[in-house]
C-alpha cells in the first residue's frame, strides 16, 4: 500500500502541482493551506510523510515542526521542508531544526516524486508507473 502524504503549503499553485505529482504516482494525498491546519490534520490522520513549506500564515514550517515534535505521536512523523529558502546556510538551519529532509523550490516535476520517495520506507513507495506525465 502506497504512503499517505500530507502537503502543508499556502501557495495554491505549488500545492496543486505537488498534489498532482504525488496522486498521479499512486499516493494518497492530504492537504493543508496553513500551519495550524497542517498540525490538526497530521495529528488526526497520522500521515506517513509530511511535506511542509516554511513560509506560511498562522504557523510557519518551523513552528509546525515544533508543535508536531512536542507530541509523542507527532514526534514520529517524517517531515520534509520544501521551501524557496535556498541559500547555502538554509539547508543547515532546516536540518538543525529537526526536519528529516530539505528540498528547494522551484521543484523539478520530473524528479520530485523520486526525491520524496527517498524519505519513505520501500514498503510505502508506490509501484513504478509505466506511463509518463
Amino acid at each position: 500500500m502506497a504512503a499517505r502524504i500530507l502537503i502543508v503549503e499556502d501557495n495554491a499553485a505549488n500545492l496543486e502541482l505537488v498534489r498532482y505529482l504525488l496522486a498521479f504516482s499512486g499516493y494518497t494525498v492530504m492537504q493543508a493551506r496553513d500551519g495550524v491546519q497542517g498540525v490538526e490534520i497530521a495529528m488526526k490522520e497520522r500521515p506517513d510523510l509530511i511535506i511542509c513549506d516554511l513560509q506560511m500564515p498562522l504557523l510557519d514550517g518551523y513552528q509546525v515542526l515544533a508543535r508536531l515534535r512536542e507530541n509523542p505521536i507527532g514526534a514520529k512523523f517524517a517531515v520534509v521542508a520544501v521551501t524557496a529558502f535556498s541559500m547555502p546556510n538554509d539547508r543547515q538551519m532546516v536540518m538543525t531544526a529537526g526536519f528529516d529532509g530539505y528540498l528547494s523550490k522551484p521543484i523539478e516535476p520530473e524528479k520530485f516524486v523520486e526525491q520524496i520517495e527517498a524519505y519513505l520506507p520501500a514498503r510505502l513507495r508506490a509501484p513504478p508507473r509505466t506511463t509518463d506525465l
